[in-house]
């Protein structure tokens, strides 16, 4: 029976907590150095936070230690390593090969999406060396990753939902080549979000001012079977940036989805304990998105970008019916409330937003005069209520339990069995009083026993062995309550395994033998293990060495495609090569790999 686990992003350690409580069977957060979001680093004292909490619910913490390293950080980064390893950390998520060449602890190595891990060949080598799992690249369709999953016996984890990256991850360099900041380093800029004009080679202006690069978010919540199926193990849900709002919302809507695949289903298991109890209904479009993609998953197609704005849309509220300025009539369903954000296409065809000072019915009276069309469709990308609702504690989750009393000769025992069939015992030594009013005495016992207050636990059913109805004091009860569920932490914190993986010293042979810049070799040490694969040739990264005409970005994503302009069904002339200008008047000189149905951009 194969884990499925729901993976989910902490920018802090508060963020991973609230992961936990909303159903993630595992969370990952930023090492204090060395991750691919610098901005999200998290000290040695708050993920050991995490994992105490994580581990109560036999959840697991995954760091992120992925950007590439120079040769003085290997040092520092060996000593990082080994305090995630005594603190507990379940398995850290590198993209540089010179760690493996450390002095490493026994942690669990999962291979980065930095790593540009598309192919059979290059998963079955990550799986050879010991990799325990491996996170595929987000461009993969579910063919791709069905023969993958068929070729190989290492654990799959694939993005569902977020952000996307106009380039295959690790591989994108446009923000170290224009801006001096990699991304392959954790500072990227975005450029993938800026406004660009599409330039002919006669210098024509094909499409002026539009995030051409840019796309929607990745969302594959219809299709979560389909991709366990295919052969995903691990359900990975991006953001390490995003507000609390965003893990709580978007991890409840999948927690829940999940569990309706899982139901009765005999492949599958969940890879965590405890069930979830949510006070607000998981809503996936009041959270952060630029619209929806289920990208490559089933093929190309051209609803993939967001060539409008790079911000939030939000959910689609309705039509406006009536506008003076002052205030704005909206056909909708939808209930609008006081401090709502909204946003829509102006008429010169660009987002522009307002919020709501308050609102009537279906009538919004914006804090500032708002020039808007009738006919104009209206969106909400922040709804005051429902964050209000996410700002308070907004779920619970609980391991079930059994209690059994049963007698003993000089009184009775205790037992408690949670659900992963862990079981802890206590007996209470007392002697055997029947009970005057034995229906009221069994009430009482139940509910006494069942009061878990805040603990981990909900005692769900209470099963009583006994000859008769005895009597026992309710704090007797209560006191021999606390021990059991005290006793139970400790037998589940001693059943728990951590597993560890050791990086095998072996002479597979890489998948290339030459390796240019795009193997992101920073050091020295990366440099060796590609040699001891039998690697001939192997450059330095981009970031030591810029090669000219360097791929700064291949993608998926085609502009002629999108555009209408593909050679495979355009009829026209198209005057190439053609160029993306920004509004400060840089450059970048796109070409096609048309065999390959890719985009490459480069320096003009």
């Amino acid at each position: 029976m194969r884990e499925i686990e729901l993976l989910s992003p902490a920018k802090t350690f508060e963020h991973g907590i609230e992961a936990v409580n909303h159903g993630a069977d595992a969370v990952y957060i930023g090492a204090p150095l060395f991750s691919a979001r610098a901005n999200a680093g998290n000290s040695i004292q708050e993920i050991e936070k995490l994992i105490y909490y994580a581990h109560q619910y036999y959840a697991k913490v995954y760091v992120a230690l992925n950007t590439i390293l120079t040769d003085e950080e290997l040092e520092q980064a060996e000593k990082i390593i080994h305090q995630l390893y005594n603190i507990g950390t379940d398995a850290l998520i590198i993209q540089d090969m010179g760690i493996t060449q450390l002095n490493l602890p026994p942690i669990a190595l999962h291979a980065s999406t930095q790593m540009d891990n598309r192919s059979v060949d290059k998963v079955q080598f990550l799986e050879k060396i010991g990799f325990e799992q491996v996170v595929l690249a987000r461009e993969l369709s579910l063919d791709q990753i069905r023969e993958i999953h068929s070729k190989t016996n290492v654990r799959l984890e694939g993005f569902v939902h977020g952000a996307l990256c106009v380039s295959y991850s690790g591989q994108c360099y446009l923000s170290q080549s224009v801006c001096g900041r990699s991304a392959n380093r954790g500072v990227c800029a975005q450029l993938c979000r800026l406004p660009y004009s599409l330039q002919d080679a006669q210098g024509n202006i094909l499409i002026k001012d539009k995030y051409l690069l840019s796309l929607k978010d990745f969302n594959l919540s219809n299709y979560i079977e389909e991709l366990i199926d295919a052969g995903i193990s691990s359900l990975k849900i991006e953001g390490r940036l995003k507000d609390i709002s965003y893990v709580k919302n978007v991890t409840a809507y999948y927690r829940q989805k999940l569990d309706n695949i899982l139901e009765g289903n005999k492949n599958y298991t969940k890879a965590s304990s405890g069930q979830c109890e949510f006070y607000f209904i998981p809503t996936i479009e009041k959270s952060f998105h630029r619209g929806s993609t289920d990208y490559f998953l089933h093929g190309r197609n051209k609803n993939i970008t967001s060539f409008d704005t790079p911000k939030s849309l939000g959910e689609e509220i309705g039509k406006v019916i009536k506008s003076n300025g002052k205030s704005i009539t909206v056909q909708t369903k939808q209930k609008m409330n006081n401090g709502d954000g909204f946003c829509f296409m102006n008429s010169k065809q660009q987002f522009e937003g307002f919020k709501a000072n308050t609102v009537t019915d279906n009538t919004i009276y914006p804090a500032e005069r708002i020039a808007i069309q009738v006919g104009t469709t209206l969106y909400r990308n922040y709804d005051h209520a429902f964050e209000k609702q996410l700002a308070q504690k907004s779920a619970s989750r609980k391991i079930q339990a059994c209690v059994v009393i049963k007698e003993v000769e000089n009184g009775f025992i205790f037992q408690i069995e949670d659900e992963n069939h862990n079981i802890a015992d206590s007996i209470l030594i007392t002697e055997k009083i029947a009970a005057n009013d034995k229906e009221k005495q069994k009430e009482n016992l139940i509910k006494t026993i069942k009061k878990c207050g805040d603990t981990i636990f909900s005692i769900e059913t209470i099963l009583l062995e006994t000859s008769d109805i005895f009597f026992f004091p309710a704090a007797i009860i209560a006191e021999t309550r606390r021990n059991l569920l005290n006793k139970l932490i400790d037998v589940r914190n001693t059943a728990r395994e951590r597993k560890d993986t050791i990086i095998k010293e072996s002479d597979n042979k890489y998948i290339l033998s030459t390796l240019d810049y795009r193997a992101n070799v920073h050091n020295q040490k990366a440099k060796n293990f590609y040699q001891k694969h039998h690697v001939i040739s192997i450059s330095d990264s981009l970031e030591k060495k810029e090669p000219k005409e360097a791929e700064l970005a291949r993608c998926k994503h085609c502009i002629k495609y999108s555009l209408g302009y593909c050679t495979k069904e355009y009829k026209g002339h198209l005057y190439e090569p053609l160029q993306l200008v920004t509004n400060t008047g840089k450059i970048l000189k796109l070409s096609f790999d048309c065999g390959n149905c890719e985009m490459i951009i480069k320096k003009s």
